[in-house]
């Protein structure tokens, strides 16, 4: 099968955008990713994984796990089992433009080296832009950024283990992986995808890119709305829930004067009241065409798209969207089949301490 590997991307600008300023939305550190991939490290070691291929940036994360590496290292890796690292590759050698296209890049190339699995810290924004590179390699995304909805917030070592059995062929991807839906948006011959919603604003520029103002939002389309979730999709979640596991996704026009108004925490610290006019299920290959005649489209938070008169932007739900760790089946599969279990280590003869000293 060849090596093991997986791929890790962390994204340095996540969890930084406009939302701290409007909505005293929380920071999440530099320091923080750099000690999650660490932790991943030592869970990949535990189950056998042989590379990581590390993305590079310039906020100091992959400098932080360098430095890390080269403190790791054992005098004597016999006697430390438990504390291998994988080889780790820095993804070096292109330009860093700080921008979505740094994900792409880095995890087209890990795609092309043989990667099984990849992994990335950021938010929704992060996930859409790997998820979109990764092709049929399975996604795990973990949740760094502002709005977390499509990725998960899990302690970054029960994820390297689950990442870790997938990629080594431990537990088979059938049984380990979900497919998650999508969101296409058609501009003209532009193009975008969304992993959780789609919003239509009424603003003519991309501005700041994150939509924090939703008085300027006439449409909304969602993959799934789950009750508890953050972000836009939360307006649908109180109204019209659909889960991520479900076929369908759903859809609806808002008006500050609707009849249907709801309080939707649309971003941490920011509770609204949104009003809602119809709502329609949206099922998998169905067209659904934007009412505004200009405005801007953004997905999975950020404004991405403009249109004007004469265009005619739809958004349609597709049912092959990526491929995504499934981090509880794995482990209650590995539960089931003892993937985790190890023979205990021979105390050697009575007597005698496991360095073989006598007592």
């Amino acid at each position: 099968m060849g090596d093991a590997i997986v791929g890790v991307v962390a994204n340095p600008l996540s969890g930084r955008d406009i939302r701290r300023l409007v909505t005293q939305a929380s920071v999440f550190p530099t320091a923080e990713k750099a000690n999650m991939i660490q932790r991943m490290l030592t869970a990949f070691g535990a189950v056998g994984v042989q590379r990581v291929l590390l993305s590079t940036d310039l906020g100091g994360i992959s400098a932080a796990v360098y430095r890390a590496i080269q403190r790791h290292r054992p005098q004597k890796p016999q006697n430390r089992q438990d504390a291998r690292w994988p080889e780790v590759d820095f993804l070096d050698g292109q330009p860093i433009r700080q921008t979505a296209q740094d994900t792409v890049g880095a995890v087209g190339r890990m795609v092309t080296a043989g990667a099984r699995v990849i992994v990335c810290l950021g938010g929704d924004g992060t996930a859409r832009v790997a998820a979109s590179a990764a092709g049929d390699v399975p996604l795990l995304a973990l949740s760094t950024g502002t709005n977390n909805v499509f990725p998960a917030v899990r302690e970054a070592t029960i994820a390297g283990l689950a990442a870790g059995l997938v990629a080594t062929g431990a537990m088979p991807p059938g049984g380990a992986t979900t497919r998650a839906k999508l969101l296409e948006v058609r501009v003209g011959d532009r193009t975008e995808t969304a992993l959780v919603d789609v919003a239509v604003s009424t603003q003519r520029h991309v501005g700041a890119r994150a939509v924090w103002d939703p008085a300027t939002v006439t449409q909304l389309f969602c993959a799934f709305a789950e009750p508890d979730a953050i972000g836009l999709s939360s307006v649908l979640g109180q109204l019209h829930p659909v889960t991520r596991h479900e076929p369908h996704g759903v859809t609806a026009r808002l008006a500050a004067g609707a009849p249907r108004q709801v309080l939707a925490p649309i971003a941490p610290g920011l509770v609204v009241l949104i009003g809602v006019r119809e709502i329609e299920p949206m099922h998998p290959g169905s067209v659904h065409a934007v009412d505004a005649r200009a405005g801007v489209i953004a997905v999975d938070g950020e404004r991405e798209l403009t249109f004007g008169p004469g265009e005619r932007p739809a958004v349609r739900l597709r049912a092959d969207g990526p491929r995504c760790v499934d981090v509880s089946a794995v482990l209650a599969a590995s539960a089931r089949l003892g993937l985790l279990r190890r023979a205990a280590a021979d105390p050697g003869p009575a007597g005698t301490d496991v360095k073989g000293g006598n007592t």
